[in-house]
């Protein structure tokens, strides 16, 4: 029984002492991107990327979320253009704030559900060869819980950007 004590202070302890290193360590700020080359001209990627209703066929985010719903406002392909989504235990607004025809597509992300917070994210097409460099990156503000998940955050968007750009690089390319 003391051995399991010892056992379970020891984890507590290490648990503890990684939670320090990491507000410490980490910076509030968060930045992730993952790049993809997709074997199609960058304005037959830009029909997948131009508009929130595009964006949401290969939007892996959205995919993950039980009961999603979506409420477009706007035209969907200028700044201003936005949407508000909800699902269990999700909600958020996403806009758009920047738009290059071809080559970028900026927008702002609200989150509402299940933490508060924002963050910026944008998608770039750059000529690659015969293709289209595909880079997708979001921006923001970690708080301590945050920066203490930030492992597991990066992990996470690994996994879905991989989803991401998969899904849109088999659309791009049909």
């Amino acid at each position: 029984m003391k051995t399991l004590l010892k056992i379970i202070g020891i984890i507590i302890v290490l648990i503890l002492i990684y939670a320090v290193i990491a507000m410490l360590a980490f910076s509030k700020d968060y930045h992730y991107e993952k790049s993809i080359v997709i074997n199609a001209p960058k304005e037959k990627v830009w029909q997948h990327t131009s508009s929130l209703q595009a964006y949401n066929t290969w939007d892996p985010f959205s995919k993950e979320i039980k009961n999603f719903s979506v409420t477009y406002s706007g035209a969907g392909n200028q700044p201003g253009s936005s949407y508000h989504w909800k699902g269990d235990g999700s909600e958020g607004e996403q806009s758009i704030t920047e738009i290059i025809p071809n080559e970028k597509l900026g927008t702002q992300l609200h989150f509402i559900q299940p933490f508060e917070g924002t963050a910026k994210s944008n998608i770039i097409l750059t000529p690659e060869g015969s293709g289209t460099k595909v880079t997708w990156m979001i921006d923001n503000e970690l708080n301590t819980m945050m920066k203490i998940m930030k492992p597991m955050m990066d992990s996470n968007m690994d996994k879905m950007f991989s989803q991401g750009l998969g899904d849109l690089k088999r659309l791009a390319e049909k």
